[in-house]
């Protein structure tokens, strides 16, 4: 993935996520809990794309568990 694609991501994430907060009426406590899982996404994403970690997301997990089943049929 090109850097000029990561940034865009970032941009497109940033932004939903202040229009989240600036014009849907929700109590603090639940808006910090939304703000703490995004950025969280967006760091274990932003180490996947740089490849620092490996394996991360639900595709990976999706993929290692239809290829088990496939296995035990």
């Amino acid at each position: 993935m090109s850097l000029l694609m990561v940034v865009l991501v970032l941009i497109i994430v940033g932004v939903l996520l202040w229009l989240i907060n600036a014009f849907i009426p929700m109590a603090r406590s639940i808006k910090t809990i939304l703000n703490v899982v995004v950025v969280i996404c967006v760091i274990l994403w932003l180490l996947s794309v740089f490849g620092i970690i490996h394996g991360v997301g639900p595709t990976k997990l999706a993929y290692q568990h239809l290829l088990s089943l496939i296995h035990l049929a």
